[in-house]
């Protein structure tokens, strides 16, 4: 949305205005202002009793000016006029002490979004506590009682959040977006001889219509934590691995984050200079979809104001662009893709294969169901993570497992994209359904 009648709305906006004239009237060339407001509620219900109650209320304004090629920022939470006052300042007292950069600088006018779509972002959840801790409360018991070996929590927790942030420059630019965004989780803890066992599940949305009914959550949490009692080592090997849609979407995390410009410039990506180049079998097709009804990274402009658009990452296998904000393309000579604050619902396209499908066509190896650690070197591809999952023979789940770690190299394993499930999960900014991967080394006891 490009503009509201609201108080908040008219707030932010006379915020971000008074700042951009303020740093003209004390000489700086450019400037731009980013200015929000948020609110919301989170609460937490174990063994059936509240645990917590949060109200958050914030708002910030950020302003960047230039004196030329140089470039200075500086924050407040206040909104007075002489807290603004102050904060131009202050950014315009780092500029002067700052050394040029031919790089730095605002979007290109043509750049700059002129559409502002209603992408649907914007549900708030007029929800008091009391309901909120019936609803956690309903999700905890649901899992509490599915069965016996079910013996602790780790709690029912509901949240519950909406804000609206303004970006202005100096270029005439102004673009306002609102958004919601809620969630129900729940973990628990089960026990049987062998010992105990945790797990979770949750759903996220921009509307709480659209959640998953809070009994399905702690029905799914249920299975999920029993589904692990018994789980033992297993001996060091090298065999396929089939990453569970909930963490096959940690992987294209990983692949943003080697395409994005500020990692390419500083050239830590092991993905440098790969533009036009097979990373993935033919049959994999990553896309990014800002404009995308409320998704959760749904956008019309990024955080430099430049226009997004729904487009492929990879199509055929094949790279066709970079994650770039304005500074990054123009230190290397390319242009802004829209990307300043990442990818927007970066989704891997889903196959025909179900989970048993794709666990039929393993045959033998790893089904991984959660990552632990954070062993991933962007720079090298180098990846190792502590994981549990279960072990697969014939086709068929045999046993869950624990304490192994799994290692590979990033541009291997991309190239080792098997198949593709059908499962596709969105839960956040990134979708991915499973991903079969032909080989890893499993290392164990």
């Amino acid at each position: 949305m490009s503009s509201g009648k609201s108080r908040e709305d008219q707030e932010l906006t006379r915020v971000t205005q008074q700042c951009l004239e303020l740093a003209k009237a004390r000489g700086a060339t450019a400037a731009e202002v980013g200015a929000s407001s948020g609110k919301g509620l989170s609460l937490t219900v174990r063994l059936g009793e509240v645990e917590s109650v949060e109200y958050h209320r914030d708002k910030s304004v950020g302003v960047t000016v230039y004196l030329g090629e140089c470039k200075g920022s500086a924050s407040s939470s206040d909104f007075s006029k002489q807290a603004l006052t102050e904060t131009v300042e202050a950014a315009l007292n780092i500029a002067r002490h700052t050394a040029p950069d031919p790089f730095s600088g605002l979007a290109d006018a043509e750049l700059l979004a002129k559409e502002f779509p209603d992408l649907d972002l914007y549900h708030p959840w007029d929800i008091d506590p009391d309901a909120a801790a019936e609803i956690a409360r309903q999700c905890e018991e649901a899992a509490r009682s599915a069965d016996s070996r079910i013996r602790n929590s780790e709690g029912g927790s509901i949240s519950t959040g909406e804000g609206m942030s303004v970006y202005a420059n100096s270029l005439g630019f102004l673009g306002v977006s609102q958004g919601s965004r809620h969630s129900l989780s729940c973990s628990v803890i089960a026990e049987d001889g062998q010992g105990m066992q945790r797990d979770y599940w949750y759903d996220v949305a921009r509307r709480h219509e659209d959640l998953a009914s809070a009994e399905e959550i702690g029905r799914i949490c249920a299975e999920r934590t029993l589904r692990r009692l018994g789980a033992r080592k297993i001996g060091t090997c090298t065999v396929p691995v089939l990453f569970e849609n909930q963490v096959a979407a940690s992987l294209l995390g990983h692949f943003a984050q080697a395409i994005s410009g500020g990692s390419l410039y500083r050239k830590a990506s092991f993905l440098q200079d790969s533009l036009g180049q097979t990373i993935f079998p033919p049959q994999v097709r990553i896309y990014e979809e800002p404009l995308r009804l409320r998704g959760l990274a749904s956008v019309s402009f990024d955080g430099d104001g430049v226009a997004t658009q729904n487009r492929d990452l990879i199509h055929d296998g094949i790279l066709q662009s970079y994650l770039l904000d304005v500074y990054s393309a123009r230190k290397l000579g390319l242009q802004s893709t829209g990307n300043a604050g990442g990818a927007h619902n970066l989704t891997l396209a889903p196959g025909s294969e179900d989970l048993p499908a794709l666990l039929r066509r393993m045959g033998r190896g790893l089904l991984v169901t959660e990552l632990i650690g954070f062993g991933v070197n962007g720079v090298t591809g180098d990846y190792s993570r502590g994981a549990a999952g279960f072990w697969v023979e014939n086709g068929e789940i045999q046993y869950p497992v624990e304490e192994i770690t799994i290692a590979g190299h990033l541009r291997e394993m991309f190239a080792g994209f098997v198949a593709v499930g059908s499962d596709l999960l969105i839960h956040g900014g990134t979708g991915s359904p499973s991903i079969l991967i032909d080989k890893m080394t499993v290392a164990g006891n």
